[in-house]
């Protein structure tokens, strides 16, 4: 039937929270990723954006066809691959909801932690960030040596009070993220950066689990060696950063 005159429409919901998840060849565990999420945020208006970054396997035709299913569902796709941080960017830059949640697209990630998260920001408007640090972790031996070296190192020159920064389960406001410095790991010194921004931030255990599917291609020397010119770089932008101070304009 035709709207009556004057009749006013409904306004849309736009969500309160934004799930970015960076994808590269996870054909193996987009569907249960996304179903996870969904299901662990039902009660909460929220959009779940999916970043294929420049995947070679199915991971972007499965993300396609799951549109239908989940309305919710975004996509976003690069042309090449840009990395974890540019995917998590990118994906920020056209979130609509006012808390942005991110996790890694392997699986490892729980997201039915995302709800306590969400819960630990919404009681204290001073926290711009909850940070996910994992216990029981499932990594190689290999792996987790590197991250113990790499936590044990940052820790000590960036004195952010994060034990896991590399963990990929973060629930931030999106508008504070947004005033970061970008660089190519800013995933990896998100605590950091936001301590140096004068937020405050918290922190919650999370269970690590195997990856779903498919192998990592992040851990290599070479990685590590990049890794420690960003600590530098960001320990030279905490040292370098001067407090803010009210402005008045004159009127």
């Amino acid at each position: 039937m035709p709207e009556e005159a004057g009749a006013e429409r409904a306004e849309p919901v736009l969500p309160r929270i934004s799930v970015v998840i960076p994808m590269r060849n996870e054909e193996g565990n987009v569907a249960p990723l996304i179903a996870e999420i969904a299901n662990a945020l039902d009660s909460e208006p929220h959009e779940i954006i999916a970043v294929n970054d420049a995947s070679t396997d199915e991971t972007a035709t499965i993300l396609s066809n799951l549109r239908g299913a989940y309305p919710q569902l975004r996509v976003l796709h690069h042309a090449e691959s840009r990395g974890q941080s540019a995917a998590i960017r990118d994906g920020a830059r056209v979130a609509r909801g006012a808390l942005l949640c991110t996790l890694d697209g392997d699986g490892q990630n729980n997201p039915a932690f995302l709800p306590a998260m969400i819960r630990l920001i919404d009681a204290d408007p001073a926290i711009a960030l909850v940070q996910g640090q994992r216990v029981g972790r499932t990594d190689t031996g290999f792996k987790k040596f590197q991250s113990r070296i790499a936590n044990a190192v940052r820790g000590a020159m960036l004195r952010d009070g994060t034990r896991d920064s590399g963990c990929g389960l973060k629930v931030m406001r999106r508008a504070a993220y947004l005033r970061l410095p970008y660089f190519d790991a800013l995933h990896r010194f998100t605590p950091a950066l936001m301590v140096r921004d004068g937020h405050r931030i918290a922190h919650l255990d999370v269970v690590d689990r195997p990856r779903g599917s498919g192998v990592s291609n992040y851990a290599s020397w070479a990685r590590a060696k990049v890794a420690l010119i960003d600590l530098l770089g960001v320990w030279w932008l905490i040292r370098r950063r001067k407090p803010d101070t009210p402005t008045r304009e004159e009127t």
